[in-house]
């Protein structure tokens, strides 16, 4: 179905699906005369819970991503993200905030399998994208979020020659900053950092890592556990979680940095883990997703890693790399499957 919001009429809609009559129930929420929604978190990072979210702010980041993508009125979008969520909830908003006609398709591996003519704006998970490489060029702007964006996603994106006038962007956000602060592009140029929206500021703690200040968003100051380099005081390029950094021989070693070189080389999923070592306190290990392979161990011994201590001590090869339901890797359930104790 397509809702046009410079002409909404809701009593007029006939909506049939599942999906299309919970997209029914936020927008009657949204219209009605409430001051917030209520959200869910995806409880990728911990127990997921609900809390109420005040509509202004809400509209606050709709007019972010909105004027950062240059989207006007009668553009078109496509929605294919849960409306229980942030994700799916934001694009309603910023459909109704920028006068978009928005087509609904419906939160399925393959959204746009039955797309056939362009659109200006589509946000999608990784897991989406690399079930819709075909019909990309269909899709003026699109975002993709709900998890990093794998070296060999964006392997596959430039493979397909897509002209300049599609653009791609990573978002880096949560729940709390009302989907994203900031974006950083992978097509038609492909960014290192990631470029933070009007009135967000950001800084380091301590530890260094982020933290988010984006009044208009949230009231809070908001610290992550995310390793970040900071360039500009308005871009960043994420190095890691912190409770990921390996510490080997007093060295600190951001494992999802490595990952990235790695799967720039190989197709395989890969990941680096610190066992436990006597002199080294922890050794660094990789593991890779598949069967043992000669051709894959060449091509890692071939990478120019740029510290000596970079390169893996061992690797390891296993059937399956344990994953959380939203397909990022569960590191926690891989360490117990190799009978570490953390």
């Amino acid at each position: 179905m397509l809702i046009d919001f410079n002409n909404l009429n809701i009593n007029k809609l006939s909506f049939h699906t599942e999906f299309e009559k919970k997209v029914k129930i936020f927008l009657k929420e949204w219209f009605s005369e409430k001051s917030g929604v209520n959200v869910q978190t995806s409880g990728s990072t911990g127990v997921p819970k609900i809390f109420e979210i005040e509509k202004k702010k809400m509209i606050n980041s709709a007019v972010m991503t909105c004027d950062f993508l240059g989207l006007k009125k009668r553009d078109t979008a496509l929605l294919c993200l849960p409306v229980e969520y942030i994700s799916g909830k934001m694009m309603i908003v910023r459909s109704i905030e920028r006068g978009l006609k928005l087509r609904i398709a419906g939160p399925s591996l393959k959204p746009v399998e039955n797309l056939n003519e362009e659109i200006d704006f589509c946000a999608m998970t990784p897991l989406q994208v690399e079930n819709s490489l075909e019909k990309l060029h269909l899709i003026k702007n699109l975002i993709i979020g709900g998890a990093a964006v794998s070296e060999s996603l964006k392997n596959k994106i430039l493979q397909m020659n897509l002209s300049s006038s599609t653009r791609i962007f990573e978002t880096y956000g949560m729940s709390e900053t009302l989907s994203h602060i900031g974006l950083k592009q992978l097509m038609p140029e492909q960014e290192d950092y990631f470029t933070v929206f009007e009135n967000v500021s950001i800084s380091l703690d301590a530890r260094e890592c982020l933290k988010i200040y984006a009044p208009n968003l949230n009231a809070e100051e908001l610290q992550t556990n995310d390793l970040v380099d900071i360039r500009n005081g308005k871009q960043f390029k994420f190095l890691g979680r912190i409770d990921n950094v390996i510490n080997s021989g007093g060295a600190k070693i951001f494992p999802e940095t490595l990952e990235a070189l790695i799967k720039k080389e190989i197709p395989n999923e890969a990941v680096f883990i610190g066992l436990p070592d006597e002199s080294l306190g922890q050794k660094l290990i990789l593991i890779i997703e598949g069967n043992e392979s000669d051709e894959v161990i060449k091509k890692i011994s071939e990478i120019p890693f740029e510290k000596n201590f970079h390169k893996p001590k061992e690797i390891i090869f296993i059937n399956e790399i344990p994953r959380t339901p939203n397909g990022k890797v569960n590191r926690l359930e891989l360490y117990k499957s190799l009978n570490v104790n953390l």
